[in-house]
């Protein structure tokens, strides 16, 4: 695994509610207020709630990291976890094992008995395997729709809306289970790619604040909740169930040392 060749860990006291992480290509971590709690996140690739134990510190103490990789090193996100994974190991004191608990989950399945779509799904209208094949080889790469227009190929994410071109349904239960706090298992049956919009309430204030910490721009009182669009719009629904769930368990950790 990858180890760092220059780590620095500071306290951030600023009280900001903004974060900012970045894995660039370049083999440099840089992280701005963030939890220990989003860190391992990022470093195990799992959602919050595969998180378990630990103080109440390593969800409410905020950091700045700045990681970099020996120099000459070109490397991903996947390449960089065990990175990050070895630079917490060693600078929190971090122990961990892994479990598999029963915990709840959400079902992804179809709405309705005849399998019928909503009105903002359908069978994907490009082949983008054979798009990102050809911009691999020097074509034209996917574009950004203009606003309001589908994506062809690819994903884009605000705090209210999904609009996915190509899009297959086990990458959008991947998607939905950060918003919903559980693990998403996708039960669809549908084997396909597929364009999508989704326009939903956001829930609580889990997507911060806006540019220059201001406050998020109100949100239409006719908005549905997640689930109500994903039913009305997509035709697809989430059923509540247990299932088994692999954990991160925190055995020990510490504050950091200080540079």
């Amino acid at each position: 695994a990858l180890t760092c060749e220059l780590a620095s860990i500071k306290p951030n006291k600023s009280g900001d509610r903004r974060v900012m992480m970045q894995l660039p290509p370049n083999g440099r971590i840089s992280a701005t207020n963030v939890s220990l709690h989003l860190l391992l996140r990022q470093a195990f690739d799992v959602q919050d709630s595969q998180i378990v134990g630990g103080p109440n510190w390593i969800t409410s103490d905020r950091f700045d990291i700045v990681a970099k990789a020996p120099e000459g090193t070109t490397t991903g996100p996947e390449q960089l976890r065990p990175m990050l994974r070895a630079l917490i190991a060693d600078r929190f004191k971090l122990v961990t094992h892994n479990e598999t608990r029963e915990m709840p989950i959400y079902s992804l399945v179809l709405a309705r008995a005849d399998g019928k779509f909503g009105p903002k799904l359908s069978a994907a209208k490009v082949d983008c395997e054979a798009r990102l094949s050809a911009a691999s080889r020097g074509g034209p790469p996917p574009q950004f729709p203009a606003p309001g227009q589908p994506m062809e190929c690819g994903f884009m994410m605000g705090g209210s809306n999904i609009n996915a071109g190509g899009m297959p349904m086990l990458e959008l239960a991947r998607a939905l289970s950060p918003m919903v706090g559980r693990i998403v298992i996708d039960k669809t049956g549908l084997k396909e790619r597929y364009d999508l919009q989704l326009t939903f309430a956001p829930e609580g204030r889990g997507f911060g604040p806006g540019p220059g910490n201001a406050e998020p721009p109100p949100v239409d009182p006719n908005t549905p909740s997640l689930f109500t669009a994903l039913q009305e719009q997509l035709g697809l629904k989430l059923e509540s169930e247990r299932g088994p769930v692999d954990v991160i368990v925190i055995d020990r950790v510490e504050q950091p040392t200080e540079d």
